[in-house]
This record gives C-alpha cells, sequence and structure tokens, in this order.
C-alpha cells in the first residue's frame, strides 16, 4: 500500500505542478524551488523532485547549472520550433484522422468547432484557447494511435502555455483565433491530403501571426 502511495504523491505533485506552469501560476522565468513547494503543495521533498525531473524532460522546467532551476522561458527560435513540430504532427493526424473518423466521430467533432466559433466572438480567450485545444487532441483521439496522442498531447500544452503567457500582457484580437471550418470541411469530405494541408495551414497562420508581433 505504502508503494501505491507514493505513486500516487509523485503522479499527484506532477500534476499539481504542471498545472501551475500551465496556469501561469509560475510564470516563465520563475524560480523552482523544491523545498517551497513541498511545503506548499503538501507533498515531501521526493514528489516534487521527481515531478521537476520529469517536467524539465518534457521543457516545461529548464535545469541551469550552478545557477538553480526555472520555469521554461520562451525563446522566438523555440516557439518557432514549436510550430514546426506541430506543422508535422498534426499535418499527419489531420491526414489520418480523414479516413478514419467516424460519422459520429465527425459529429462530435463540428459541434467542437462551433463552439470554438462562438468562443472566438467572446471576451475571454481562455476559453478559446479550452476549445482550441480540445478539438486538436479529439483529433488525435480519433487515429487511434497512442504515440500520436501521447506527442500532441505534449505540444498542445506547450502551445497552451504559451499563448496564455502571450495573451496576458496583449489583448487578443479576433482574427489572432484561428478558425477551423476549412479543417473540418476537408475532414467530412474524407479527403486526407486537404485534410493534412487545411491542418498544416491552419497552424501556419498562427505562425505567421507571431512572427508579425515580435
Amino acid at each position: 500500500m505504502s508503494g501505491k502511495r507514493e505513486g500516487g504523491q509523485r503522479l499527484a505533485a506532477y500534476n499539481e505542478l504542471r498545472e501551475m506552469i500551465l496556469d501561469l501560476r509560475l510564470p516563465p522565468g520563475a524560480v523552482v524551488n523544491e523545498q517551497s513547494l513541498a511545503n506548499e503543495l503538501g507533498y515531501g521533498r521526493m514528489p516534487i523532485h521527481e515531478a521537476i525531473a520529469r517536467l524539465a524532460g518534457e521543457r516545461f522546467i529548464t535545469v541551469l547549472p550552478r545557477r538553480g532551476t526555472v520555469v521554461t522561458a520562451f525563446a522566438l527560435q523555440d516557439v518557432l520550433d514549436m510550430f514546426d513540430a506541430r506543422q508535422a504532427v498534426e499535418g499527419g493526424i489531420a491526414y489520418l484522422a480523414a479516413s478514419r473518423a467516424t460519422d459520429v466521430d465527425l459529429a462530435t467533432l463540428r459541434k467542437l468547432v462551433k463552439s470554438a466559433g462562438k468562443a472566438r466572438k467572446g471576451v475571454h480567450p481562455d476559453e478559446f484557447l479550452a476549445e482550441d485545444m480540445e478539438i486538436h487532441s479529439y483529433l488525435a483521439r480519433i487515429t487511434k494511435n497512442s504515440f500520436l496522442q501521447d506527442t500532441a498531447d505534449l505540444l498542445l500544452l506547450h502551445n497552451l502555455r504559451f499563448w496564455r503567457s502571450h495573451w496576458s500582457t496583449r489583448p487578443p484580437q479576433q482574427h489572432s483565433m484561428m478558425s477551423h471550418e476549412d479543417l473540418l470541411h476537408a475532414l467530412e469530405a474524407r479527403e486526407p491530403e486537404q485534410a493534412q494541408e487545411a491542418m498544416r495551414a491552419h497552424i501556419a497562420s498562427s505562425r505567421q501571426l507571431l512572427q508579425s508581433l515580435f
């Protein structure tokens, strides 16, 4: 039982610390102190230490030799690399989803796209980010490929953190919240190559917007 408890504590510490990074309670560049986090979250040093190591492996945390540990900051090239990775991975996901999606899958996706469309017109950008992430994550699940799902989910979490951080200091405009209509139409037509291109174009538009802002 103690082993299960310890395993549960490790997972809980990881999930809580990751959520603090994603919702910017620990913003980019923030110092990560094991003891302080252990005291704040109510865990021992070891679960926090292991959570930090895991998050460092996922690039949410950066260990600076002889200088300490910090939440990974956003360098422009790293963000551009993230968009490149998303285009490669999610383009492939859209290709597979177009040929594997059931009618039920497409009906669910249509509802998600409609909900995201409403969020685009709202005043709370975080609602759109949540809807956008659900669309992209759902597409990965349609492929029924666990390797693609895991890879996409990690990229989408980095994307979520970036836009939350970016929009925390720059009021977002509606045109910066990309529509999913072209992607949905390609998927409904069950055209893999068209779906792949629509996804790549969707992500490329975000990348171009980012570069114009910088």
